[in-house]
């Protein structure tokens, strides 16, 4: 497949791009700086459109009706969920790069959405329910779906809206939990802060969450909303005990060091029943 690639260089981007190289797909992925694609050990295997998604005047090549399914994994700000900007920035750009991508031509277009978008919800949690984001990131991801849904009706179009659970793996954000445990392993840090760690959450690897949307595309008749997630629950702590032992570390861990975030229910997990089926079935 022709594939369109935008966050190529992101954590799942990254992931994704090389698996996507090894199944054979021919990748052109679009980027701000394409110096941060080239510099990659796969960043001359594929094609790239150096633009700003963001900017309202960026001029498209006439060859993106070519690619069979766009990968839209870029989101700015990432680091800051409650940042009304998601809302009055970014959600108006996409919107205006997704309408322009669909006017020229491309029929398919995966989207990474996130769990929060089902709000402060306790438990598993499935497609089907009502969602109530109370997060601007969270808002403004459901807001995007909801604007391409309706798009639909005028230009129909395969849209598969994934939402992300939890993730862990090579490139995570500094600012994660396991890339600060990862790095005070590494420092000798005898002691480790952390909330109480009894949050419930799930848990896959990015290349996991990779390999699933690569699976995804293939399935262009299966339209909708989509988790991707272990359907799995764990403890935080459980996760970080677990880590710790993988490392063959002797930190300690100083529990409710951090409060608990206020924007998150203390314990939910996705529904993974979907995503079995349209990835084996």
């Amino acid at each position: 497949m022709k594939l369109l690639v935008t966050g190529a260089t992101g954590f799942i981007g990254t992931h994704l791009i090389i698996q996507a190289l090894g199944q054979g797909h021919q990748v052109t992925v679009i980027t701000r700086d394409k110096s941060n694609v080239l510099n990659r050990d796969w960043g001359h295997q594929v094609g790239i459109i150096e633009v700003d998604i963001e900017n309202p005047e960026t001029k498209w090549p006439d060859t993106i009706a070519s690619h069979d399914v766009l990968i839209h994994l870029a989101w700015s700000g990432l680091s800051n969920y409650q940042q009304s900007f998601h809302l009055d920035v970014v959600l108006p750009a996409h919107k205006q790069f997704l309408q322009t991508m669909i006017e020229a031509g491309i029929k398919h277009i995966l989207v990474t959405g996130t769990c929060l978008e089902y709000g402060k919800k306790e438990g598993e949690l499935t497609e089907s329910m009502p969602v109530f984001p109370d997060v601007p990131y969270a808002q403004a991801k459901d807001n995007l779906r909801q604007w391409l849904v309706s798009l639909q009706k005028q230009r129909p179009f395969t849209l598969q809206w994934c939402r992300l659970f939890y993730m862990y793996g090579s490139g995570q954000h500094a600012n994660s939990l396991l890339s600060q445990l990862e790095k005070a392993i590494e420092n000798g840090d005898p002691v480790f802060n952390m909330s109480g760690g009894e949050q419930v959450r799930d848990y896959l690897a990015v290349e996991t969450v990779a390999h699933y949307l690569l699976k995804v595309i293939e399935r262009q008749e299966c339209n909708g909303i989509l988790n991707i997630c272990s359907g799995e629950p764990i403890t935080i702590l459980e996760l970080v005990k677990r880590f710790i032992t993988a490392r063959q570390s002797n930190i300690e861990l100083n529990l409710g060091y951090y409060p608990y975030p206020d924007y998150e229910a203390m314990a939910f997990w996705g529904n993974a029943d979907k995503l079995k089926q349209w990835i084996i079935s």
